[in-house]
């Protein structure tokens, strides 16, 4: 083997190489430049037509002004002049749409123009503003300006270097016999108008890029609220039924013992419904493990202002004036009322409406400073009625970053009792909170229900 054999195979790779990286570069210029996609302008909320009559504006002033220029200095036939003029303006309002084929157009006005009045200079006369006219110096700014707008970087690039090179191809290597030189004038302000096309349209797509994540996250958070608001109400139901199903199995544990001689089959359905009880038990605490957050010994924060220990017993209407006297404590004037006889009330009634008024008193004390609130329960044959309201707020209330769901969570509860709810400003300034919840959820009365239990977008915590 001879030692110009591995040279030149060496050489061929290298040109197949070359070869074929060329023609990745024209396959990618031409379907960047060559192409009639549409690009349209965004449409804008404030004055939407304003950016498309002041282009439109603008580019009668470059027909006129190109026409002018080409026909009296340039020494073109009048309708010749017109015809170009009317290529370089045409261009601008093309480029609202599609900015690529115009950026063609005005290239093409540009260079059948230089050509034309190339032609009709003679040594020693009229010095031509030359390749780029006045007129279609400024129009091509404003195609070059739509087009950096709406495509991306790249296209960009690949355009302003193909008007540069066509600028120095015209005016340095072809030249003309007598002109003013605009060529390095034109080439500078176009890539500033690139760059500064390119920067509005990144500033537009990060602006649109921080709505869209706010949205979301917006979104998550009030998802993740929902979520955390059903599982603390699924955890103190299934509470409440847990210690039923105790008491069921104990029951039915002992009441073999209470009869003298029992019979078998009383002995053997007892076991089978204390079996049962265990096997329900043994479910709800698998479920409620579950449920339970990453950090089960820390205290409830519904619970740590009353002092209750992790595990503590689901709060009744009984300690409602324990909740009373903790609000008083931390300022808030509190008067609290009730009529009707009062009964017996299921678990998870009398637990809803100990959340509700924690919740409304609450909002009360963070979103109207200065105000007193009343509380007042109405003991019905049906259920029970829970009213809380308060008064104007004396002063400003301080920022608050909370998701603003404590309505979501209370209508969560009293959506899971079929009962109803309503939370509404009060003629005088302040505003009220009033819940209905059934006993037995039959003979409801009629108070409207504002909005779905589920519905984030019906929640304002402020009174």
């Amino acid at each position: 083997m001879s030692r110009v054999e591995p040279v030149t195979r060496w050489g061929k790779r290298q040109w197949a190489w070359s070869r074929a990286r060329a023609e990745r570069v024209l396959r990618v210029l031409h379907d960047d430049l060559w192409t009639w996609r549409a690009d349209p302008l965004p449409p804008s909320v404030w004055l939407r037509w304003f950016p498309h009559g002041v282009v439109c504006l603008a580019a009668l002033g470059v027909l006129l002004g190109d026409a002018a220029q080409l026909g009296d200095n340039g020494g073109i036939e009048p309708g010749f002049a017109l015809l170009i003029g009317a290529a370089q303006a045409g261009a601008m309002v093309f480029a609202l749409w599609r900015p690529v084929a115009a950026w063609w157009l005005s290239m093409a006005g540009m260079l059948v123009g230089a050509i034309a009045v190339r032609a009709e200079m003679v040594p020693g006369g009229y010095e031509f503003t030359w390749p780029w006219t006045a007129a279609g110096l400024i129009g091509h700014l404003f195609v070059m300006l739509l087009l950096a707008l709406r495509v991306r970087t790249r296209v960009s690039v690949e355009a302003l270097l193909f008007t540069a090179l066509l600028t120095y191809v015209v005016q340095g290597v072809v030249g003309a016999p007598n002109y003013l030189p605009t060529g390095q004038l034109a080439v500078i302000l176009f890539a500033v108008v690139v760059l500064l096309g390119i920067a509005l349209r990144g500033r537009r797509e990060a602006r649109n890029q921080l709505a869209e994540q706010t949205s979301l996250t917006a979104e998550e958070r009030a998802r993740r609220t929902l979520l955390e608001e059903r599982g603390r109400i699924a955890r103190e139901l299934h509470d409440v039924v847990a210690h039923h199903m105790s008491v069921i199995s104990i029951q039915a544990q002992v009441a073999p013992l209470l009869v003298e001689n029992p019979p078998d089959e009383l002995k053997e359905n007892l076991a089978g419904i204390r079996q049962n009880a265990l096997e329900a038990l043994t479910e709800l605490r698998r479920v409620l493990g579950v449920l339970r957050s990453e950090h089960p010994d820390a205290p409830d924060a519904a619970e740590v202002g009353a002092g209750a220990a992790p595990h503590a017993p689901q709060p009744t209407l009984d300690r409602l004036d324990a909740l009373v006297e903790n609000t008083r404590a931390a300022g808030l004037t509190v008067a609290t009322g009730s009529s009707g006889t009062r009964r017996a009330l299921p678990p998870g009634v009398e637990l809803s409406a100990y959340r509700i008024v924690q919740e409304a008193l609450s909002n009360v004390l963070r979103h109207a400073p200065g105000a007193s609130a009343r509380v007042h329960l109405t003991h019905l044959p049906t259920g029970l009625r829970v009213e809380v309201s308060n008064t104007r707020p004396k002063r400003a209330p301080a920022p608050s970053q909370g998701a603003g769901h404590g309505l979501l969570g209370m209508r969560e509860r009293v959506a899971m009792l079929d009962g109803t709810l309503t939370a509404h400003p009060l003629p005088g300034g302040g505003y009220q909170v009033a819940a209905f919840l059934p006993a037995d959820g039959t003979d409801l009365p009629d108070a409207p229900f504002t909005g779905s239990p589920t519905d984030p977008s019906t929640e304002d915590d402020t009174p």
